[in-house]
């Protein structure tokens, strides 16, 4: 990547009004939608995006560290990498880089529609409940760091191919890569919560489709089919948690992004989580955060 300001188009608004800063086309080699190369300083996403501060993004990035520790905050929970751990931020996840730390080794940027779909599920890119924070073992590590530096030296070969058969080259390069940070994203995943549990796995994602608008367990329970007591049991076993405790950090999260990324008055940040009384959203928020709405808006501006 290189080290300067992308230019590559303003920023856009969801739905839920939180800017995204897309990927930086015009800073890849060729136009391509990945970039591969070493982590340096005085780097951006975006001229209003400044790295020491809270922003989000469209697009994949992997850094893999060759130095650290480095400290790294994604979606408002800090990280702590050195040597040869991998960070993952997947699209759509809030970030902010360290002004202490010195980031050193390699990262990788990916537009999401680069690869094809098999890959993609093939690889969990959108697998939100993997850790972003990976230690590979030795092993793991030496065959990341090979198959990364393989698709660099790919990335940074534009004499050899022609465009077409470069980009080919590129997506199956970056498949090999992303396999096999797949398979350790999804290792760590299970021995950090144990065997998988599908009934947590369906109670999961449907809080991801609902939480907006459904706090209560009872309701979920009800709609997957399944008793209050086996949901409980479920979630617990999975993520140490309560299915409450679940849904409101989930809440909480929403709440966060859109306090962070939006000028929205408290009253309808709170609506779009869903408590109509402004009241009321702000003494969960402050339970949960030991904040106000307004305190936690105020520290990241």
């Amino acid at each position: 990547m290189a080290d300067s300001t992308s230019q590559a188009g303003d920023a856009s608004r969801d739905g839920d009004g939180i800017r995204t800063f897309p990927f930086p086309v015009d800073l890849s080699v060729l136009g391509v939608g990945m970039q591969v190369g070493p982590m340096g300083t005085g780097r951006t996403w975006h001229a209003d995006a400044p790295l020491e501060r809270v922003h989000r993004i469209d697009f994949h990035v992997v850094m893999l560290f060759s130095d650290g520790p480095v400290r790294h905050m994604i979606d408002f929970a800090e990280y702590e990498a050195t040597a040869g751990d991998l960070l993952w931020i997947r699209p759509g996840q809030v970030h902010r880089f360290s002004r202490t730390s010195e980031y050193r080794g390699t990262v990788l940027a990916m537009q999401p529609g680069f690869l094809p779909r098999a890959t993609v599920e093939a690889t969990g890119l959108y697998r939100y409940d993997q850790p972003p924070l990976l230690h590979p073992d030795t092993a793991q590590l030496a065959a990341l760091r090979a198959a990364l530096a393989q698709l660099q030296r790919e990335y940074e070969d534009t004499t050899t191919l022609p465009l077409t058969l470069h980009t080919a080259v590129l997506r199956h390069s970056l498949t090999a890569f992303l396999l096999r940070l797949g398979h350790l994203a999804a290792s760590s995943s299970e021995a950090a919560r144990g065997q998988a549990d599908t009934t947590f796995t369906l109670f999961r994602d449907a809080v991801e489709k609902g939480f907006a608008t459904n706090h209560s367990v009872s309701a979920y329970a009800d709609a997957l089919g399944y008793s209050r007591r086996t949901l409980v049991r479920a979630v617990r076993a999975a993520t140490g948690e309560t299915p409450k405790a679940f849904i409101d950090k989930r809440v909480v999260l929403e709440a966060k992004r859109l306090l962070a990324h939006t000028d929205l008055p408290i009253g309808r940040v709170g609506a779009a989580v869903g408590f109509p009384d402004a009241a009321n959203f702000s003494k969960f928020f402050h339970q949960h955060t030991d904040m106000t709405p307004a305190a936690f808006r105020a520290e990241l501006r």
